[in-house]
């Protein structure tokens, strides 16, 4: 009987999963140029004509900075974020949302589901202010773009860009 249990769990699980991102679908961002390797993997929520930051996404609390699971970066080689060295790995990230100035967030657990995040775990904090545009992003958008020898992890959605500046620290 207890195995039994177990494997509706189990199904039951798998297709919640499923169900959840036929509405927020994965998607992956990734960098290789030169000496410079990153990849994100994430889910992507719509708009759908709601208020996001500020609404949805509540200024001042944490965000797991995407839906379903929490987003995972991964870092091929140490790198500079905002300034302030990241060894390279494997990272959750998550973000504070503010009007003026995000707090992206670097946090050493991966795998949890994005309502799992555990402050302890963080690993580096940076501070980034907002861009505000006036084209309208729908679905939550993680690009990462080379720039003059430094590279952006840039979060777009609803009118607001975040640009997170990274750049290869030195061997």
């Amino acid at each position: 009987m207890a195995l039994g249990g177990g494997v509706l769990l189990v199904i039951s699980f798998f297709a919640f999963r499923t169900w959840t991102k036929s509405f927020s679908p994965e998607a992956e961002a990734s960098i290789s140029e030169k000496d410079f390797k990153a990849h994100v993997f994430y889910c992507r929520p719509s708009r759908k004509g709601r208020v996001i930051f500020g609404g949805l996404v509540p200024y001042g609390k944490v965000w797991r900075t995407g839906a379903n699971e929490a987003t995972v970066i991964r870092l091929e080689q140490d790198t500079y974020i905002a300034g302030s060295l990241l060894e390279k790995g494997s990272y959750s990230l998550w973000t504070i949302p503010d009007p003026k100035e995000w707090t992206v967030i670097f946090n050493r657990e991966t795998g949890q589901w994005g309502t799992q995040y555990d402050p302890e775990e963080d690993v580096l904090k940076v501070k980034i202010a907002p861009q505000y545009q006036a084209d309208t992003v729908e679905m939550f958008t993680i690009s990462l773009k080379p720039n003059k020898g430094e590279y952006f992890l840039v979060l777009e959605w609803e009118n607001t860009r975040v640009a997170v500046p990274m750049k290869k620290a030195a061997n």
